[in-house]
């Protein structure tokens, strides 16, 4: 997985002044900014905001809106969970719940030592294989709890 780069304002400046003609330019400056740094820090908020005219509630409220915005450093891994209807319908609920009650992962949580980040996702596409992940990009299909319980272990380096 592409290792984000750490937070530097000078950067973001750069990149929020690149995009800010734009019509529309705050989601194209916050995916920019994510995607250079794995996540919107705080202190872009009032950059964006400055640059675009807007307010920082605006800014946040957009951030928030969204929710493949984060505001916190991604892991070293991401699991994405599909949770659409024809993942539900294939038990990936049963996968959220095994996640948390076997090893402690909530959705939309980092584990405590960097290692993974399980985030939600509804629709992957991948409905015929359903319940439908993503592990660091790459599809997964027909997850179960000890596929699940194998991937925690490999990406977090744990037990299974």
């Amino acid at each position: 997985m592409n290792r984000p780069a750490h937070w530097d304002e000078t950067r973001a400046r750069r990149i929020i002044a690149d995009l800010a003609p734009l019509e529309g330019a705050a989601l194209p400056i916050l995916q920019a900014l994510q995607d250079t740094f794995g996540y919107v820090d705080r202190r872009a908020v009032p950059l964006v905001a400055e640059a675009l005219g807007l307010s920082r509630a605006e800014v946040t409220g957009t951030i928030a809106f969204y929710h493949d915005f984060r505001t916190a450093p991604p892991g070293r891994h991401r699991l994405q969970l599909c949770r659409a209807e024809a993942c539900q319908a294939c038990g990936c609920e049963t996968l959220v719940a095994h996640l948390d009650r076997r090893h402690g992962i909530a959705v939309g949580s980092t584990t405590a030592d960097g290692a993974l980040t399980v985030d939600e996702v509804y629709c992957l596409g991948n409905c015929a294989l359903g319940p439908a992940l993503l592990v660091d990009g790459e599809p997964v299909g027909r997850a179960d709890a000890g596929l699940l319980d194998w991937l925690v272990a490999d990406l977090t380096g744990g037990p299974a």
